[in-house]
């Protein structure tokens, strides 16, 4: 082996790493079950820094308020929390159940009036909540690994078995 051939496999290894691609760079992707549409979405909905427009439109109309159609944008840090939580649980695979995304005003008052714990100024109204759980997985865990991320609201509904997650103030309620 030659002196030149070695010099350039050895800095070929060493340079390398340079040009891998950073974690930050790979493809964001998420995978929703819609409990009361029965509808699936899978999406890349983020590569690097870069939102993919295509499918935070998808995303849009996948959390429409599903009692009257009504569709909003979400906000996209809302997909940063999922996708962070379920790295943080470590299951880059799983696939989120969808209780409630979006709700118009007119969904916001009618639930507001037939049940308790509505908020009348809910960031369901503004793209800035869902509520979810795992299929398989305890919702304390989507609690804990929420918290742990310590951005937005983070609402545990044991009874129920969901999680609220939003992009609004840092806060916790629910045990």
């Amino acid at each position: 082996m030659n002196r030149r051939y070695f010099l350039g496999a050895a800095l070929s290894v060493i340079a390398a790493p340079a040009f891998a691609k950073k974690p930050a760079d790979r493809p964001r992707v998420l995978a929703f079950k819609h409990l009361h549409t029965d509808e699936h979405l899978a999406v890349t909905y983020r590569v690097g820094d870069r939102y993919q427009r295509t499918a935070l439109q998808e995303v849009n109309h996948f959390f429409r308020d599903f009692r009257t159609g009504d569709e909003i944008s979400m906000d996209p840090q809302l997909l940063d929390i999922l996708y962070d939580i379920k790295t943080r649980l470590g299951d880059l695979d799983a696939r989120f159940d969808v209780i409630s995304g979006y709700r118009s005003p007119r969904t916001n008052k009618m639930l507001r009036e037939t049940s308790g714990g509505v908020a009348k100024n809910s960031l369901h109204l503004t793209g800035q909540a869902i509520d979810v759980r795992f299929p398989d997985l305890p919702t304390r865990h989507i609690r804990d690994a929420a918290v742990a991320l310590g951005r937005g609201g983070v609402g545990y509904y044991r009874r129920s078995d969901f999680v609220h997650l939003d992009t609004g103030a840092v806060r916790r309620w629910g045990a």
